[in-house]
């Protein structure tokens, strides 16, 4: 096998959530064209068989199932499924998020919401098809955090504009979803199976100015991230040309957390 050989998906069946948001969609292409036979879930089934649509008249192999990660009843029917099509499972994305905190003053039920899925629903995916790897000693999950998992919040980027202040709740599960990232790394290292994390930047989403010269001006690279510029990382994880990293935390921010 050559080195480009190792960076390719073919063969491997690969679950990606949240395919249909600002990151999931250029992921979902991305893992699609390296080759992966693709599962992609969330709760927004309909979103999800469009996206799948579109990369099957492209000519790869995707198929869409309905998932709500913060019900472990879901999660488990979602990996009976997944086996029971393809017998196996290589990887798993856990990319999915919900944002139901708009401001720090929300009600404490949408804290809690938030925790569900993006807490207790990414645990419980990562334990659910990290048991299947691990019974057959291989397979990569990879976690898409933050870089607001990393670094408190930068609010003079908000200033004179009508975004309001970001809420607590995102900071502190992509915070955690680090060392759970690392936690599993460690448990599940000894069955050949890998955990890392990716922590992309800012998307670019017609945010208002002057939040965007702000945030642009941050980075090294004088520029937020687009759609094509996190499926890279995220392949490379999947991949065999990362078999020896495990435990990791990969920023994709152009810059962002190391100015």
């Amino acid at each position: 096998m050559t080195i480009l050989d190792q960076f390719s998906l073919a063969g491997k069946v690969v679950v990606l959530t949240g395919a249909g948001g600002l990151y999931g969609r250029g992921l979902a292409a991305a893992l699609a064209e390296a080759k992966a036979k693709l599962v992609i879930a969330s709760r927004n089934f309909a979103r999800l068989q469009q996206v799948a649509a579109e990369e099957t008249a492209r000519g790869y192999a995707v198929v869409a199932e309905p998932l709500d990660q913060g019900d472990e009843s879901s999660v488990l029917a979602l990996r009976d499924r997944v086996m029971a099509q393809f017998g196996r499972v290589d990887g798993l994305v856990n990319n999915s998020v919900l944002r139901p905190m708009r401001s720090p003053d929300d009600p404490v039920a949408a804290w809690e919401e938030s925790m569900r899925v993006n807490c207790t629903g990414v645990f419980l995916m990562t334990r659910a098809f990290g048991q299947v790897m691990c019974s057959q000693q291989s397979g990569s999950i990879v976690n898409i955090s933050s870089i607001q998992g990393l670094v408190g919040p930068s609010l003079e980027l908000y200033a004179g504009t009508n975004m309001g202040t970001p809420p607590p709740d995102y900071f502190f599960h992509k915070g955690g979803m680090l060392n759970l990232t690392r936690f599993y790394a460690g448990l599940f290292g000894s069955h050949s199976v890998r955990v890392n994390a990716v922590s992309p930047g800012g998307f670019f989403n017609n945010q208002p100015e002057p939040f965007l010269t702000r945030y642009c001006e941050h980075t090294m690279l004088g520029r937020m991230a687009d759609s094509t510029d996190l499926g890279g990382a995220v392949v490379f994880l999947l991949s065999d040309a990362a078999r020896y990293i495990t435990g990791a935390n990969l920023a994709v921010d152009g810059g962002y957390t190391a100015k």
